[in-house]
């Protein structure tokens, strides 16, 4: 019993530490595309639904995805939210800045809209082997009355990064999301 109680303590000891322990990690954000102006709205409503992903994505850390393939977290930073209420709140913004739709808001508000936009986080990290952020989101329009798809794509951008770190790993990746929910804000205008 006596050889048991020097590792007790020791656990005990290195608990209250858990917590103190590491330097607060820095909060980033990502951007939602700035306003075009007021060009005229059409009468087209749609709900944003926040995107669905594999468990990693599904947090607000920042993923690092090493050329074996394995998935890693990066110490030293985070998200200002879990990452898919992060993106479902640009997309929205970025669709509101655009000034093209009569509205745009979420599920839970019990907003009527003709559409729907549905999406998935397929790749959202930085890859270490090659240095970009990688950022891969699969997005379907659907109209809201019947159910039924109007049109999906694949939206993807890949941007360099200086150094696997913190801040270089977000500036990358804000960069890449501003490409993609550019070209997302795009497609949806179009009315598709």
């Amino acid at each position: 019993m006596t050889s048991l109680r020097p590792a007790v303590v020791a656990i005990l000891l290195a608990l209250p530490l858990g917590g103190c322990g590491g330097a607060t990690p820095l909060t980033f954000d990502l951007m939602a595309l700035p306003g075009q102006g007021r060009p005229a709205a059409t009468a087209r409503s749609i709900v944003v639904a926040e995107p669905v992903g594999l468990q990693p994505f599904e947090a607000d850390r920042i993923i690092v995805r090493e050329p074996g393939g394995g998935l890693s977290f990066l110490g030293g930073g985070q998200w200002s939210d879990r990452l898919p209420r992060l993106i479902q709140t640009r997309i929205i913004q970025s669709l509101e800045n655009s000034g093209r739709l009569r509205s745009v808001s979420r599920p839970g508000d019990k907003i009527a809209a003709q559409y729907q936009l549905i999406s998935e986080i397929r790749a959202f990290d930085i890859a270490a082997g090659s240095r970009e952020a990688v950022v891969d989101l699969s997005v379907k329009h659907i109209a809201d009355a019947s159910g039924s798809v109007v049109a999906a794509r694949v939206f993807q951008a890949r941007v360099p990064v200086a150094s696997v770190e913190p801040g270089a790993a977000a500036a990358g990746l804000d960069a890449a999301t501003k490409i993609v929910l550019a070209d997302i804000v795009r497609w949806v205008n179009s009315g598709r």
